[in-house]
């Protein structure tokens, strides 16, 4: 049986979870997909499209969904899942686990590599997040829970931006991309979103694509290290960039790029005892490496202390071997990374 993918939706409570979930449910999309609600009693979608029987766990949908809703713990659910749907008593394709508008995805994310009996059924697709344009950046200043939502996401929706002026949404879309730099931003309204840019993101996939918008580097020379390695980082006393450091959010980004190679050893010693140290700060984290006598990038990526790596594509003839990584955690020491990954320069 090949893996199961699994998608987590997250979002702060009024983001749009709940309108993207009816329409994945109800759709004739063609797919069987399984919807876990890791339930709270905040806005559970029971409350118009599922019967509010809660004796009965698992329920059907007309056309051939299932939803359930989490009574123990996910890990129980996704074998019962995966029991049924080998006996032939459940046909689903896909799972999309919806998180409370409280959640940290950190944990539900980790279940997926932590866990060997659900890493040989599942495969953790992407962690997909809305957020509301109307409240986000309050929800973004008061809760922590939004940032990290945020930093966790491989894609982000930006809903309701109807309600907000043009300026507004483009701010809080700014701010997104200094929380997550990795994460490309949809605007959706309604929940309208094609499937095809919810599913199949790849998302924890180890591979050679570490797409930071451009714009990211060179807006904020000062403040993301986009600067030539081997002298001082300078700031710029003369950023008048209107959107700077209105926000100091705990949960952030900084993208280290060097064209020197990496000494292997000495860069996995580091990343080891940075993330040994900082694991449960750093939220996600991915890198392209350029590394001593290899003519492979490597790739590495992690979420909080589960890290892994792997030999990717050959570089191609004059391809220019700039070494990316990108650092998503909270309130994380930049200066003692960037330290650090210089002294594991060969």
């Amino acid at each position: 049986m090949s893996l199961i993918p699994v998608t987590i939706l997250t979002g702060f409570l009024g983001s749009g979870k709940t309108t993207l979930l009816k329409r994945i449910l109800t759709e004739a999309h063609g797919q069987k997909i399984a919807v876990i609600e890791n339930e709270f009693g905040e806005e559970n979608i029971d409350n118009d499209i599922l019967v509010a029987d809660t004796k009965e766990q698992i329920i059907q949908m007309n056309n051939g969904c299932i939803c359930c809703t989490i009574r123990e713990d996910l890990r129980a659910t996704l074998t019962d899942l995966a029991a049924k749907k080998r006996d032939g008593s459940l046909k689903f394709d896909r799972v999309v686990i919806e998180t409370t508008g409280l959640a940290d995805p950190g944990p539900v994310a980790q279940t997926f590599f932590m866990d060997d009996e659900i890493a040989e059924i599942y495969l953790l697709d992407a962690i997909v997040t809305l957020v509301d344009a109307k409240h986000g950046q309050t929800q973004l200043d008061q809760r922590q829970e939004a940032q990290r939502q945020a930093g966790f996401a491989d894609q982000i929706f930006i809903s309701k931006t109807d309600l907000v002026t043009t300026a507004e949404a483009d701010d809080l879309s700014h701010r997104l991309k200094h929380i997550n730099p990795r994460a490309p931003q949809q605007r959706v309204h309604f929940g309208e979103v094609p499937l095809g840019n919810v599913f199949d993101l790849r998302g924890f996939n180890l591979n050679a694509k570490l797409e930071i918008d451009p714009s990211f580097l060179t807006d904020d020379a000062h403040d993301h290290g986009h600067h030539d390695h081997g002298h001082d980082h300078v700031h710029d006393e003369h950023c008048d960039h209107p959107h700077h450091h209105k926000h100091d959010d705990d949960v952030k980004s900084f993208v280290y790029k060097s064209t020197r190679p990496f000494n292997p050893s000495k860069l996995e010693d580091f990343l080891g005892s940075m993330v040994q140290i900082y694991g449960p700060r750093m939220l996600r984290y991915k890198g392209v490496l350029n590394v001593v006598g290899m003519d492979r990038k490597v790739i590495f990526q992690g979420v909080h202390q589960l890290m892994g790596s792997d030999v990717g594509p050959k570089w191609s003839p004059g391809e220019d071997k700039t070494s990316k990584m990108v650092f998503i955690g909270i309130d994380l020491p930049q200066d003692l990374f960037r330290t650090g990954l210089e002294q594991c320069l060969a």
